[in-house]
């Protein structure tokens, strides 16, 4: 699925990394806890969560995973945008719950990571 279908399925913002939309993502991860996400034997999948913080990019960066989905209307802080920015991961946020953006995604075909 092209990132720029996932943003247009979850009523997404980019916030940054848009020139990364035209790449596709086979999978993807729902989890606030981080500590899940860094267990997966995968990479290059799309993050989805609620989490707001830098553990969050800074996790997505160890996992290989290069894009983040915020999601619960979350905001992106400075220093979340400037590590995206410095490796390149894109970051979009969406208003909708993460089990709702979740549900949206894998109706449309995104499989899970499991």
């Amino acid at each position: 699925m092209l990132l720029s279908e996932v943003c247009s399925i979850v009523d997404g913002v980019v916030a940054c990394g848009e020139h990364r939309l035209a790449e596709s993502v086979n999978c993807a991860f729902a989890s606030d806890l981080m500590s899940d996400v860094l267990t997966l034997k995968k990479d290059h999948f799309l993050l989805v969560t609620g989490l707001a913080n830098i553990q969050s990019v800074r996790t997505a960066e160890m996992s290989d995973a290069p894009y983040i989905l915020l999601c619960r209307g979350k905001q992106v802080t400075p220093e979340m945008l400037d590590l995206a920015l410095e490796n390149n991961i894109l970051i979009i946020t969406s208003k909708h719950s993460l089990y709702k953006c979740s549900g949206l995604l894998y109706s449309a075909g995104l499989n899970p990571v499991y």
